[in-house]
């Protein structure tokens, strides 16, 4: 934690980490945010830049990401070039830490224990998800039936009666809600129904992030899914939103944010604060939403189900918290959100990815921003590092990147590679138009 020397460079990030209660961890004596905020008072700096990652579990994986994604955006010629739109430009670049990754490479090779080497043990795998879902009898307990059914019976036909009861008891014990489409990013589901989840991971036959779907622990993954939703936006509504405003209230920097997959619950929530309606002291400058796994809906005005009504994070728009073009990425090649997201929202079946055909549970992701008036949203193509945009000051762009994003389609780790330089400069296009 604390500023980063991206390597074999000149370029410094600062570093700031929440734990999993969503509490932002010290850094010495002070708290990052206020270092940072300090920093921007004393360098006088122009533009924050704050990029937000998705699943990431550990720091050096968070590291990883914002070293590749900070650096093609500090290095692009658009950076050298910024003072000719902003004057005095100076900028300061943060990224953001949080534990999010809702399970463990080693988890990847199916269910089953009696896998070679790369299995994972019984009593391993129980003490990394009560990390993960938080270490209190009501979660344990349910877990340890699950567990253990799963090392006996690898491959059942059907759910037995007290592993879904058990199902059942840890949803509860997690407090995840199912309040349907308009619902908040973590309960924007149908009714957690653990046999209805299981067959559907059964039924899809496919992979997700090297995942074989069809084993007694697929329920479980989806929780833990769920739950780092639900804490995405604990950590944006709650110390993200307080961090914005303190800057703000410090200093007259524009601000520019970026987040990718679960990252960009985050940056949503630090925008609309608690319940999405957190005043602001002024708008933030540009957004870039980068192959979020949040609803398509979710910042409608008018969605085609569920009785209609707005989207949860609707007020955003509606309170005008972002003054300059908000861009969003989506790749039909993309199976973390093409797939695997209905497949969590007990949806069985891929996404079809048919425009025409908007689907009740899908991700920005995949369809972009969707259930908002044509002279708003825009529907673009990604276009190359020497490509020219016009992008509108309060417009939302959803730009179809399935040349540059998860070229591969089902390719492992292509749903996190965005650091080519098309993507930064869909954002610096984003940044700079919002002058």
């Amino acid at each position: 934690m604390g500023f980063e020397r991206i390597s074999q460079t000149d370029i410094d990030y600062g570093l700031i980490s929440f734990d999993g209660d969503g509490k932002e961890r010290p850094e010495g004596a002070t708290l990052m945010s206020q270092q940072l905020i300090e920093k921007a008072k004393r360098d006088n700096v122009t533009n924050v830049f704050f990029f937000c990652h998705g699943w990431k579990g550990d720091l050096p994986a968070a590291r990883d990401q914002y070293n590749r994604w900070i650096g093609a955006f500090a290095r692009a010629p658009e950076c050298q070039s910024a003072s000719t739109v902003f004057p005095n430009f100076k900028p300061l670049f943060i990224g953001l830490h949080w534990p999010s990754q809702p399970w463990g490479d080693e988890e990847l090779g199916g269910g089953s224990f009696g896998a070679p080497a790369a299995a994972i043990s019984p009593d391993t795998l129980l003490e990394q998800y009560i990390a993960r879902l938080g270490d209190r009898p009501e979660i344990r307990r349910p877990l340890e039936i699950i567990i253990n059914e799963a090392r006996i019976n690898v491959a059942p036909e059907e759910l037995p009666p007290q592993v879904r009861q058990a199902y059942l008891d840890l949803n509860q014990a997690l407090g995840l809600g199912s309040e349907g489409v308009a619902g908040p990013p973590d309960a924007d589901r149908e009714p957690f129904d653990p046999e209805a989840a299981f067959e559907a991971a059964n039924e899809a036959g496919a992979a997700f992030g090297g995942i074989n779907l069809g084993s007694l622990l697929e329920p479980l993954r989806g929780l833990s899914y769920w739950t780092m939703k639900k804490r995405g936006r604990s950590v944006g509504e709650g110390g993200m939103h307080a961090f914005l405003k303190d800057l703000q209230n410090a200093t007259p920097v524009r601000v520019h944010l970026m987040g990718h997959s679960f990252g960009t619950i985050v940056v949503s929530g630090m925008l609309g604060g608690p319940n999405a309606r957190g005043p602001l002291m002024r708008s933030v400058d540009s957004v870039a939403l980068v192959q979020g796994a949040v609803s398509l809906w979710c910042y409608g005005n008018a969605i085609p189900y569920g009785g209609g009504g707005a989207g949860y994070f609707n007020p955003i728009l509606g309170d005008r918290k972002v003054s300059g073009p908000m861009i969003v990425t989506k790749s039909k090649y993309d199976s973390a959100v093409g797939v695997f997201y209905p497949l969590a929202s007990q949806v069985k079946g891929s996404a079809s990815f048919d425009p025409q055909s908007l689907p009740e549970f899908g991700a920005i992701g995949a369809f972009g921003i969707q259930g908002i008036p044509d002279d708003v949203r825009n529907e673009l193509t990604m276009l190359p590092a020497d490509g020219s945009y016009t992008l509108e000051k309060g417009k939302i762009y959803n730009l179809e990147s399935s040349q540059f994003i998860a070229k591969k389609e089902g390719a492992s780790g292509a749903h996190s590679d965005i650091a080519g330089p098309e993507v930064a400069h869909a954002i610096w296009s984003a940044a700079l138009a919002s002058a």
